[in-house]
C-alpha cells in the first residue's frame, strides 16, 4: 500500500484495533455490517492513496465540497462535490483529492456479511444534491454519532450499536427517495424562508453566496432578501452566521473536538476569522465559552 499525505488540519480518524475487528467478525450483529476504520478530512489537499495489493475492506468516500477522482477495475472516475462512492474490497484501487479544489470527505472502510449488497450499485459515483427535501445534515449528524460512539470505547454495547447506526447510515444512501420522504409540497412566499434555512443547514460545511440561496429557491437576490429580513429580522447571509455559530457551540458543548476542527465543520477555515466572528455573536472568544461551560 502507497501512503502520502497525512495530518490535515481539523482531520479526525479512528483505526480500530484488530483484536476489536476479530471481535466483531465473531459477533452475531457486527459480523452482518461492521466498521473498521472512520475518519473526516476537511480541504484535505495533496490527499492520495493507492493500494496495488488489494485489502480486505469497503471502502466508502462521501465528498461534500471540493473535488477529486478514484481508479479501479482500469477506469478512472472524476468526484464532485455532494457524490459519494464505494470501493469493493479485493480489488486494486487508488483515489485522490483534486490539486485545484481539494476535497473534503467523509469516509468509512468496513466489511460484514452485507458489505457487498451495500456496494453493489454502479460504479459511477452517486449523487446526493441538497434539495427541498434533503436531509444531509441529518446523514453527517449520523455520521457524527457513530464516529463519536466509537471514540467513547470498544465495549460490546458501543460496537453492536455502531454497527446499527451504520446500517440505517447506508440505508439512507441506498435508499435515498425513501430517505428523504419527497412530499409534493412547493416553494411560495409563505414558506420560502423555511425553505432557505433548510438549505443553509444542508451546507454548512460550505462557503455558500446569497445567489446559491436564491437560485436554489428560484426567487431574485432582492426579493428574497426581503422576505427573509421581514420574517426573521436579519439578513439571509447574516442569518448563516448565526446557524454556524449556533453549531459551533454546540459542538464546543458536547464533543472534545479542536476548536481548528469546529472550523472546518461549519464552513470557516481561518481560525482567527472564526474567532472574531464567534466573539461578536457570543461576546466571549471560543476558549472562553468552552471554559466557562466547563466550570
Amino acid at each position: 500500500m502507497i501512503k502520502l499525505k497525512d495530518g490535515f488540519n481539523g482531520e479526525r480518524a479512528i483505526v480500530l484495533p484488530p483484536m476489536i475487528i476479530h471481535i466483531m467478525e465473531k459477533d452475531s450483529l457486527g459480523s452482518i455490517l461492521h466498521i473498521t476504520d472512520i475518519g473526516y478530512y476537511p480541504k484535505a489537499e495533496h490527499h492520495f492513496r493507492e493500494r496495488k495489493e488489494p485489502i480486505n475492506q469497503y471502502v466508502f468516500i462521501y465528498c461534500i465540497d471540493g473535488a477529486g477522482w478514484y481508479r479501479i477495475d482500469g477506469h478512472e472516475y472524476q468526484v464532485s462535490a455532494n457524490q459519494y462512492f464505494i470501493l469493493p474490497a479485493g480489488l486494486p484501487h487508488a483515489y485522490g483529492s483534486d490539486n485545484a479544489t481539494p476535497w473534503t470527505i467523509y469516509w468509512i472502510h468496513f466489511k460484514g456479511v452485507l458489505a457487498p449488497y451495500y456496494a453493489s450499485e454502479t460504479p459511477h459515483p452517486i449523487e446526493i444534491r441538497p434539495e427541498i427535501h434533503s436531509r444531509i445534515s441529518q446523514r453527517i449528524s449520523l455520521f457524527e454519532e457513530i464516529f463519536n460512539t466509537l471514540k467513547a470505547g470498544y465495549n460490546n454495547e458501543n460496537l453492536r450499536y455502531v454497527s446499527s447506526l451504520f446500517h440505517y447510515y447506508l440505508g439512507s444512501l441506498h435508499y435515498l427517495q425513501q430517505y428523504r420522504n419527497a412530499s409534493s409540497s412547493c416553494i411560495d412566499d409563505s414558506n420560502v424562508v423555511e425553505v432557505a434555512i433548510h438549505y443553509m443547514k444542508e451546507n454548512m460545511e460550505k462557503h455558500i453566496t446569497l445567489q446559491d440561496i436564491s437560485d436554489h429557491i428560484g426567487y431574485s437576490p432582492s426579493y428574497f432578501s426581503m422576505l427573509f429580513k421581514k420574517k426573521t429580522g436579519h439578513a439571509p447571509l447574516s442569518y448563516f452566521n448565526l446557524l454556524k455559530i449556533q453549531q459551533a457551540c454546540f459542538m464546543l458543548d458536547s464533543t472534545d473536538m479542536k476548536i481548528n476542527q469546529i472550523c472546518y465543520k461549519i464552513g470557516i477555515e481561518d481560525t482567527y476569522y472564526f474567532s472574531r466572528l464567534f466573539s461578536k455573536i457570543m461576546g466571549v472568544s471560543p476558549r472562553e465559552y468552552r471554559k466557562s461551560k466547563k466550570g
